[in-house]
């Protein structure tokens, strides 16, 4: 096969390695309690975001899965919805308190389906600076004007509201916890922004879904907020440690959704032996108190820690804490040497972070014992230490 073609990749890949951009795969098998296998040794897994260690809370002996089927075969909208998939839906949006849920393949489809559906040409997008990718791509696909403001800088936004013609389409996009810095959106002077200037909100919640209200339902509804976001997202990946995600809100915005997704029309439905992974856990989380409880608890005494030591976490506020380092060498090197001490903790460069605030993320799960993240705070004090 002539390569010829691909020749240009060389230089592209060498310009990643000079700026200490480039990536690669590494083959991670998880243990319960909160550790990893990677490339065949035992490590503290704390770079995982199945934050209630789900994956080994419900994947017990005798669960079969695999009966429901394996392939749905076609797009929800021929054959493929199985009625597991419509019994979630139904069942989830009583959970969340709201009318409706529509079932999508990945936090990453929803955000670049549903973004476009909302707004195009002639309208305007409000998101905050540190807004994961996914709802980045999602407004570049929609072509609307996007107007980015500082981070949780409520005062810009409103000034970038005023701005903007009264004909357009507004829709205020935000994070509910942002992933790489563990800080939290400003949802309730959010919601008032929003309805004094007549604008969608749309919400993920990809990092507290299963977390936060009393049986997991979300930020929003621990904040009394359900019936004041127009669109709120979540995944089924991270706390529910199983894979999909979830468009809720009101009746006709899942009629409409359904009629306008191309990431929903165009692909095939998820596996009906995910869908029935995905309601188990649901079912599981609904009832792990303690486990949320105990993740926030771990997480603070976690960041106190680094705090105490005179080590950088930014803005966080919950169970991901940041160590922020500068410079992307200095990232990789403390990654190394922990990962070499048996801790799993990546280094997030940019263009996941701005330019000058590589990091490592460390995301914390209630399944970690007190003495394991004791045993890994003093290597990461001493390793930051030594690189400082």
């Amino acid at each position: 096969m002539s390569r010829q073609q691909l020749q240009w990749m060389h230089k592209e890949l060498e310009s990643l390695r000079e700026r200490q951009q480039f990536r690669s795969i590494t083959d991670s098998e998880p243990q319960p309690d909160g550790w990893v296998i990677r490339s065949g040794q035992r490590m503290l897994n704390l770079a995982s975001n199945q934050y209630l260690g789900m994956d080994w809370a419900w994947a017990a002996p005798g669960l079969e899965t695999a009966s429901a089927g394996m392939g749905a075969g076609a797009s929800r909208l021929v054959t493929g919805n199985h009625p597991l998939c419509t019994r979630l839906e139904q069942e989830f949006a009583r959970f969340k308190g709201t009318e409706s849920c529509l079932l999508l393949s990945s936090g990453y489809m929803a955000n670049i389906g549903v973004i476009p559906a909302l707004v195009g040409r002639s309208d305007c997008i409000f998101s905050d600076r540190l807004n994961h990718a996914s709802i980045m791509d999602g407004i570049v696909l929609s072509r609307a004007e996007c107007r980015r403001y500082p981070h949780r800088d409520l005062d810009r936004l409103e000034a970038q509201l005023k701005k903007t013609s009264a004909g357009a389409r507004k829709l205020i996009v935000t994070d509910s916890i942002f992933s790489m810095d563990g800080s939290i959106a400003p949802l309730r002077e959010l919601v008032e922004l929003k309805d004094r200037y007549g604008a969608m909100l749309m919400v993920d919640e990809a990092h507290s879904g299963g977390l936060y209200s009393e049986e997991g339902q979300g930020l929003i509804h621990s904040l009394g907020l359900t019936d004041r976001v127009e669109i709120q997202m979540g995944t089924f990946s991270k706390a529910y440690g199983a894979y999909g995600a979830y468009i809720a809100g009101d009746a006709l915005l899942k009629e409409y959704l359904t009629n306008k997704v191309r990431s929903l029309i165009f692909t095939t439905a998820l596996p009906p032996a995910v869908i029935s992974a995905v309601y188990r856990s649901w079912q599981s989380v609904k009832g792990h108190h303690l486990r949320r409880a105990e993740l926030q608890r771990k997480a603070a005494l976690f960041r106190q820690r680094l705090q105490e030591a005179g080590f950088d976490t930014g803005e966080s506020e919950c169970h991901i804490v940041p160590l922020v380092l500068g410079s992307n060498e200095k990232a990789l090197k403390v990654s190394e040497k922990l990962q070499q001490e048996g801790i799993a903790a990546v280094a997030i460069r940019p263009p996941t972070v701005p330019e000058g605030k590589a990091r490592i993320r460390f995301s914390l799960m209630a399944t970690h014992s007190d003495e394991d993240l004791q045993w890994a705070i003093e290597r990461i004090i001493r390793i930051g230490r030594e690189e400082g």
